[in-house]
């Protein structure tokens, strides 16, 4: 991940957004389509690549903003 990456996952019973290089959560969700909700804006917001873990802790999802950002953007 860049500096300035948004991540989300889960961690000590919560799932939590943290922007890479911070060394704290920005926020804390009690379930996992609110913090990526949060997450997803918090990304749009600063044009960055929002990263969303897993509960076990492997990547899932990637995204980038904007979009036209992406390095490698889906075919079709």
């Amino acid at each position: 991940m860049a500096k300035g990456d948004v991540e989300t996952q889960f961690e000590d019973g919560r799932w939590k957004n943290q922007v890479e290089g911070g060394e704290r959560a920005s926020n804390t969700a009690a379930t996992k389509a609110e913090a990526v909700s949060e997450g997803r804006r918090m990304a749009s917001d600063r044009g960055v690549e929002h990263v969303i873990k897993k509960q076990d802790g492997t990547i899932g999802e990637k995204n980038t903003y904007p979009r036209d950002r992406d390095p490698n953007p889906p075919k079709g």
